[in-house]
């Protein structure tokens, strides 16, 4: 079994990201961002290492957004957020805590290796 996957699909990066352990999921809370360890983090505790948008193939709404994330602790993982009409967050609160992230892109083989 070829341990290669094709960037192509959400899908795909999200289970790229399981296979190394790296699937914490950043979710938006009243404190700021958490992956269910009682930890909250700041817009200045992370870094956005890649981000990746999709567009649905029969419908442009089904649009989303991936944002690979690294902590300061050494954290990795992912936020994800349908834009345009669907998005994931009622308020604007997420969209402004993700643009205050520091963007630092890297290249797809120093993510993945």
């Amino acid at each position: 079994m070829s341990s290669k996957i094709e960037m192509t699909t959400l899908s795909s990066i999200l289970e790229k990201l399981r296979l190394r352990k790296q699937d914490n999921e950043f979710k938006m809370t009243e404190k700021g961002f958490c992956t269910g360890t009682g930890k909250y983090y700041e817009p200045s505790d992370l870094k956005i290492i890649k981000t990746y948008r999709f567009e649905g193939e029969s419908d442009p709404s089904d649009s989303v957004a991936l944002y690979l994330i690294e902590a300061k602790d050494g954290l990795v993982g992912y936020s994800i957020d349908a834009y345009g009409a669907y998005s994931n967050y009622d308020n604007s609160n997420y969209d402004d805590f993700i643009r205050k992230v520091p963007v630092e892109e890297r290249d797809e083989q120093l993510i993945f290796g």
